[in-house]
């Protein structure tokens, strides 16, 4: 079958940018019409990654380099966990905690919050 093995690595891709918070997106910022193909990711919500803003596009390319920049990012978070201290990810997840914390504190304060449905 003709491009299945594409289909099989943009499916697997799916599933582990979706682990890390991210999700696939057209890219909007820059002329990209050089790159026949290119992907971008952004943050899939508040949720998954609440430190970038739901616009910011953490990388723009092939599929072949979305796989380099990928296997970069399982060795930084492996690095940190071997690393730094076995308490990262806990670390990571209270950092993240206190951001959504924020984010919501701040739309308390702005009155954009009404009777817990945003405006």
């Amino acid at each position: 079958m003709s491009g299945w093995n594409t289909i099989q690595r943009i499916k697997n891709l799916e599933q582990e940018i979706d682990l890390l918070g991210f999700k696939f997106s057209k890219s909007r910022h820059g002329d990209f019409s050089n790159l026949e193909g290119a992907l971008s990711l952004v943050p899939r919500d508040h949720e998954a990654l609440p430190i970038y803003s739901r616009d910011a596009e953490l990388f723009v390319g092939s599929l072949e380099r979305l796989e380099d920049w990928l296997a970069g990012v399982r060795w930084a978070r492996d690095y940190d966990r071997m690393t730094i201290n076995k308490n990262m990810d806990q670390q990571r997840k209270r950092k993240e905690q206190d951001m959504r914390n924020h984010h919501l504190m701040q739309t308390v304060k702005d009155g954009k919050l009404v009777k817990g449905v945003e405006k």
